[in-house]
């Protein structure tokens, strides 16, 4: 009987091919003028086991994912392969109504939780659209629907972005649940090769934040040489090589592995053994088994994570390009394997001629098999998951209070409508959403809250009414509250409206989300 690793191994092998030679077939194949259309195939090759873990064993229906902007070609291909894309799109890659550069809510078809163009906005929104599950649920509208997680796949050169760590602080600040960030930590950005120790520096920052840290180093291959005689050895050495040296091996290939270990452990041995015990092809393949390329270390670290809803990050230790002749080289970012190149790759691949694009092309396996075990993935058993939800009656005009001549500013007058909404009991008033960056009350916000509350999972009593000291605002949070009380961080404002307008296909609920904020801050907002 196949086991489950066969499968998921051969589905990884298919999505590999699929998304290198999509990008190949756009720059080298199809017809066009002389300029570039481009792809990542190294950065995008880094996340395929991974990928293929989470959508064919990890992920339920109900979760969402913001996929690496750099992945989107191995997203399609998983969607290729999961019968929600087509071949015309692919061939059409980065061109008019093709399969897109970046995954896309608005112009792909193949099922896009979230749009991730934009590096750092796709990972702040999974935590803010937690943060939106939470409110929908604590005012009992999920009507039997599960929890999902939201969860996000992160370029490690991703996490420079500023707007990530404004989004941690808020979700602390909320009891963060039901979020999942992960690190693809193959060491390279767009320029450079990242720093050492970075990885060090995210694992404290999550920690302090009430994450948990799960660092996923180590491939199955390597934990067992370690486990031989001299492995210990092997492992002090790994551990302590830079991230350029790394890189750098990775693509010079096994010959070059062997002579730098014996060269620098010296002759001790049972190491010495250890590594000569294997052919040139043999230590390559050890020597990149790291924890995000490896299906067993990945899909125990997922089983473990789901059996809990605290947020976590994984920091997956990879290889950019892997996988591919790119693999490690400090100028693959947008480097392309050559036509002769991708002949080799081919070849290797065990893709024959004109079968290029055929779904199982690079498989063993039969097609029928594979077919049938993708049918039982959780996560594309229910079809399409993207949600709907009925519009909200508006009242052709809206309650307005009496002015007795006093001229008001616009300002006031959108407090004080926003007031005689919260006395109805009205579906409108129902689902609207209120959220400023600490500038509730200077936005006329304040007599909307008096009336519906601020939004926590947990009640929380106005410490100032409980003591009696006078004040024109109560600030009383509650399950059942309408106000989401946010940092002052303007980014954060800007996500969460987009979260909350997301909620009617992320969690089949229509929210009417109202933001506010003082307009010289608008452009540094949406910037």
């Amino acid at each position: 009987m196949t086991s489950k690793f066969a499968y998921l191994s051969q589905i990884e092998r298919c999505v590999s091919w699929l998304a290198a030679w999509t990008i190949h077939h756009a720059n080298h194949v199809r017809e066009g003028d002389e300029i570039k259309v481009g792809g990542h195939q190294a950065s995008s090759a880094s996340l395929g086991t991974i990928m293929t873990a989470l959508y064919y064993s990890a992920l339920r229906p109900q979760d969402r994912v913001a996929v690496k902007p750099h992945a989107a070609p191995i997203f399609h291909a998983i969607q290729y392969l999961s019968g929600n894309q087509t071949r015309e799109k692919l061939e059409n890659f980065r061109g008019y109504k093709g399969a897109q550069s970046y995954p896309s809510r608005t112009k792909d078809v193949d099922d896009v939780d979230f749009s991730t163009g934009s590096v750092g906005l796709g990972v702040a929104q999974t935590l803010f659209s937690s943060l939106v599950q939470d409110y929908v649920s604590a005012h009992g509208w999920m009507k039997g629907r599960p929890e999902g997680r939201m969860v996000s796949l992160i370029g490690d050169a991703e996490m420079d972005e500023g707007n990530i760590y404004e989004a941690l602080i808020e979700g602390w600040k909320h009891g963060l649940r039901n979020c999942w960030w992960i690190v693809d930590y193959n060491r390279q950005s767009l320029d450079a090769v990242i720093r050492e120790g970075l990885w060090q520096r995210f694992e404290q920052i999550f920690k302090n934040f009430g994450w948990d840290v799960v660092i996923l180093r180590h491939g199955s291959l390597q934990l067992a040489a370690f486990a031989e005689p001299g492995g210990e050895k092997l492992r002090d050495w790994i551990e302590r090589c830079s991230n350029q040296l790394y890189s750098a091996l990775t693509f010079q290939g096994g010959a070059t592995w062997r002579k730098r270990l014996l060269d620098e452990i010296g002759d001790q041995g049972p190491v010495t053994e250890l590594i000569e015990r294997r052919s040139d092809d043999e230590l390559q393949a050890l020597m990149v088994n790291l924890g995000g390329h490896d299906l067993p270390s990945l899909l125990e670290a997922f089983e473990a994570a789901s059996q809990h809803d605290r947020p976590v990050c994984f920091i997956c230790y990879t290889i950019k390009g892997y996988g591919l002749p790119l693999a490690g080289h400090k100028d693959n970012h947008a480097g392309q394997m050559t036509p002769t190149q991708m002949e080799g790759f081919r070849q290797r691949m065990g893709v024959r001629p004109g079968e290029e694009w055929d779904k199982w092309a690079a498989a063993t396996l039969p097609p029928a098999e594979l077919e049938a075990f993708i049918a039982q993935a959780p996560f594309f058993s229910e079809g399409r998951r993207r949600l709907t939800a009925p519009g909200i009656p508006v009242p052709e005009a809206l309650p307005a209070p009496a002015q007795g001549g006093k001229q008001v500013s616009t300002q006031m007058g959108f407090g004080q409508i926003l007031n005689e909404i919260a006395r109805s009991e009205t579906p409108l008033a129902e689902r609207i959403v209120t959220t400023s960056p600490d500038v509730t009350v200077s936005t006329n916000l304040g007599a909307w809250v008096n009336r519906r509350g601020l939004f926590a999972r947990e009640s929380m009593a106005d410490t100032f009414k409980a003591e009696r000291i006078p004040s024109t605002y109560t600030w009383e949070f509650g399950p059942k509250g309408q106000h989401l009380e946010l940092g002052i961080a303007e980014s954060n404002l800007m996500i969460m409206l987009g979260a909350l307008g997301l909620s009617h296909s992320v969690n089949g609920v229509r929210l009417l989300p109202i933001g506010t904020v003082y307009d010289p801050f608008i452009y540094r907002a949406i910037s």
